[in-house]
């Protein structure tokens, strides 16, 4: 059974790649669906008007596009070349970059546990996919938060082949978040007391927690991690220490998220 449903949703950008061009138009293959053929006409090739097709598309060409129409009772699908951003082109090709990376990397799970790739697939990565989003998202999750992946994950022999096989191949992602302090303690000690509430803040997380000089009263502190929600945690926690500890002196404290 595919991780992916047969068809593309309307509206759904694919990654597909040019097999025939003609005068009306160009068919596609679309990489991500078992190669199923897609067609893109002349006017949804390009903004404004396509003179000669072969100036914006060619034969072997690997393109992003969107899909316009869907009839599954046909088998037909028609896209459009001209109804994407090149933002998002580049986010869809290094998302389908990733996702055939998570299918190699698959196959190596399967390798470790003497079982067919497609045998996965029912086993544990149609959970993974619905559970995490992607194959991929999954392997990032393993490789940088282990012990969240071991405890959703229970304790089958899949779980341990997965963790190994992310952790030797996934670099985790790394986050940064930043924020402003702002401390303030007007009594003759009052540097000293800013400078007491800032390394409670640090003290929360050395190897993450980072506090630069802006320009009194305000502070910059910046949290980095693979987690999101564990900087925005960290975060959390690093500024309630600033603030309670200068409070706790007789001074004033506040927090902005950049």
């Amino acid at each position: 059974m595919p991780l992916r449903p047969e068809f593309p949703e309307e509206g759904e950008l694919v990654v597909g790649t040019v097999t025939s061009i003609r005068n009306f138009g160009a068919f596609v293959t679309l990489d991500e669906f078992a190669n199923r053929e897609a067609f893109i006409h002349l006017s949804e090739v390009a903004t404004g008007w396509v003179k000669y097709i072969r100036d914006h598309i060619r034969e072997g060409q690997k393109i992003v596009a969107r899909v316009l129409r869907l009839d599954p009772a046909k088998n037909q699908i028609d896209l459009s070349l001209k109804r994407i951003n090149d933002h998002q082109r580049r986010e869809k090709i290094q998302s389908w970059k990733n996702e055939q990376k998570a299918v190699r990397l698959l196959n190596l799970v399967a390798a470790n546990l003497n079982i067919e790739p497609d045998a996965t697939h029912e086993l544990f990565a149609e959970t993974l996919v619905e559970r995490y989003g992607s194959l991929f998202d999954a392997f990032e999750v393993a490789a940088a938060d282990p012990k969240r992946f071991q405890k959703e994950g229970g304790k089958a022999a899949w779980v341990t082949a997965f963790l190994k096989t992310a952790q030797e191949n996934i670099v985790p992602p790394h986050i940064t978040i930043r924020g402003t302090l702002e401390l303030t303690d007007s009594s003759p000690t009052g540097v000293e007391t800013v400078r007491k509430a800032l390394q409670a803040a640090e003290a929360v997380d050395p190897e993450s927690v980072i506090v630069q000089y802006v320009g009194a009263p305000r502070y910059r502190i910046q949290v980095g991690g693979t987690q999101y929600k564990q900087a925005e945690e960290t975060m959390k926690h690093a500024t309630e220490a600033a603030i309670a500890a200068i409070k706790s002196m007789g001074g004033q404290g506040s927090f902005a998220r950049a």
